[in-house]
């Protein structure tokens, strides 16, 4: 498939010099990268907080890059087969969300080797004592009694990611900002130690939105709903529940005693600032419209039931879409190859780079 997009196709076009391959236009649009590990059941944190910011991200003129960081997910035991199976759901769900192929480029994180080959030349240039004070690693390592290597060098993975694509932009959760600002180290770092050319990287700038950002259990409003918890029962929404399912979620997520439908920085009112921040988020009403849509409800009945009606207006299509591109896995597979080859025709010439800056040998196109 011919890249139509004049930024992307400028820096894709082969040249015998690895540096003049990559030398960004400076009035190229801008680029975003972004990206979801296929472990766990995707649930509707996921999809507020990121899927449905990246479809939305398609009519702001950026090229976007979005990718299932396959990679990231094997840095803890993975079954494997479960892992093949989740990685295609994941692709399914992003092409169900509304990913378009043609104006987005979607791929599989191992299907373009330039990413694990990246990060081994930014290991080279990180500081260990950088990696030990990632908070992530810190809380994941202390739950485990035995910790991979790759889990402590997830986030030179990640910034490789990043920076192959010379991202502007990094869409990610308050969680993750810190793991950008990494990014930002190493890239600043990489154009220090090599830059007698000019910089190689672009320095992203992490991306937070205002609203939705972190979505909490059902079942503990003060926790983020996560993957490792979704299997608990009414703590998450799965993004491919049926209705019935959905609604019995919301009817048993956690509220308070006072009664009152309004947005609240009060801790104890947590709960039913989460049911409120999901509809606003879900519905793309303002503070004040949402307060005013439950200005004559009758309790927090009415409440859970009609942020119930909402997700499942926004999640059936997205279940029904779904499933027809599961029951279609060579087109699924197909789509996956177009993405993985518009990403290697940006990625590779930048690794191309990196290493010439680096002192390598680059030879070949």
């Amino acid at each position: 498939m011919e890249i139509d997009n004049e930024g992307l196709a400028s820096v894709a076009q082969p040249a015998s010099d690895p540096i003049a391959a990559t030398e960004a236009d400076l009035n190229r649009p801008k680029r975003a990268f972004s990206g979801m590990q296929p472990t766990g059941e995707p649930h509707l944190g996921n999809y507020i907080g990121a899927v449905k910011r990246w479809v939305q991200m398609q009519d702001s003129g950026s090229i976007n890059f979005f990718c299932i960081v396959d990679l990231h997910s094997v840095t803890i035991h993975q079954d494997p087969d479960e892992l093949r199976k989740r990685t295609r759901s994941l692709a399914a769900v992003y092409l169900a969300s509304g990913i378009d192929p043609d104006r987005s480029t979607l791929f599989i994180q191992s299907h373009v080797s330039a990413h694990a080959e990246a990060c081994w030349l930014l290991n080279c240039v990180t500081p260990l004592g950088w990696l030990q004070k990632m908070t992530q690693f810190k809380d994941k390592s202390a739950k485990q009694e035995s910790v991979s290597t790759g889990l402590l060098d997830y986030p030179v993975l990640q910034a490789a990611d990043i920076l192959l694509y010379d991202a502007d932009q990094v869409p990610v959760g308050e969680d993750q900002k810190q793991h950008v600002e990494l990014t930002r180290n190493i890239a600043e770092r990489f154009n220090r130690l090599y830059g007698q050319d000019g910089p190689t990287f672009v320095i992203p700038e992490p991306v937070i939105p205002t609203v939705g950002a972190r979505i909490m259990g059902l079942d503990d409003p003060t926790s983020k709903m996560s993957k490792s918890a979704s299997s608990v029962r009414g703590h998450a929404v799965g993004l491919l529940d049926d209705p019935a399912e959905i609604e019995r979620s919301f009817k048993r997520a956690v509220t308070d005693s006072s009664g009152e439908i309004r947005f609240s920085d009060n801790p104890e009112r947590a709960g039913v600032n989460n049911l409120l921040t999901i509809y606003r988020a879900i519905t793309g009403r303002t503070t004040e419209q949402v307060e005013s849509d439950f200005a004559s409800a009758r309790g927090y009945g009415d409440l859970k039931l009609k942020v119930a009606e909402a997700v499942i207006a926004e999640l059936t299509p997205v279940r029904e879409r779904y499933q027809q591109f599961m029951q279609d896995p060579a087109e699924l597979d197909r789509l996956l190859a177009r993405g993985a080859e518009q990403a290697r025709a940006v990625a590779m010439p930048k690794l191309r780079q990196m290493m010439h800056r680096m002192g390598m040998v680059v030879v070949g196109g």
